[in-house]
């Protein structure tokens, strides 16, 4: 049995693409860890938008956390393992924690750079403004 969806409509052509980015969209929106915001930078004269992404990474070094590029999704991780031997807790509220948060990007959008700073994780991604583009189409006869 096939699956309707909203993107099932005969006038909704080529969005397949568009259903599958849904879908990993609200799979990967349960995990709250960690927090973050998402900001747009108005930088005057430049052409396009400045986006950030600013997550939450206290605890982590810059060696812990990996960011990549994989498809049209920003992936970020951090990895801290449990290197305690040497120490005796007597209460334990802080505990390594892995994660991964992934974000999915337009067409189009850029990955700027990353800075760690003050437990933040900030990513700058660039969206350039898009050109207006208005073909004429050609219509023939068939004499």
């Amino acid at each position: 049995m096939s699956r309707l969806t909203g993107f099932s409509s005969p006038f909704l052509l080529g969005f397949d693409e568009i259903e599958r980015v849904l879908d990993r969209v609200s799979k990967a929106a349960n995990d709250g860890y960690p927090p973050y915001n998402i900001e747009r930078l108005l930088r005057p004269g430049d052409r396009g938008d400045v986006l950030r992404i600013t997550l939450a990474v206290a605890g982590f070094t810059r060696d812990q956390l990996d960011v990549t590029l994989e498809e049209k999704q920003l992936v970020i991780r951090g990895r801290q393992t449990e290197d305690d031997r040497d120490r005796h807790f007597l209460h334990r509220g802080i505990a390594a924690r892995q994660f991964q948060r992934a974000f999915v990007l337009a067409e189009g959008i850029e990955v700027i750079g990353a800075e760690l700073k003050d437990g933040l994780l900030s990513i700058d991604l660039a969206r350039p403004e898009p050109e207006r583009v208005i073909r004429k189409i050609d219509i023939a006869t068939s004499d």
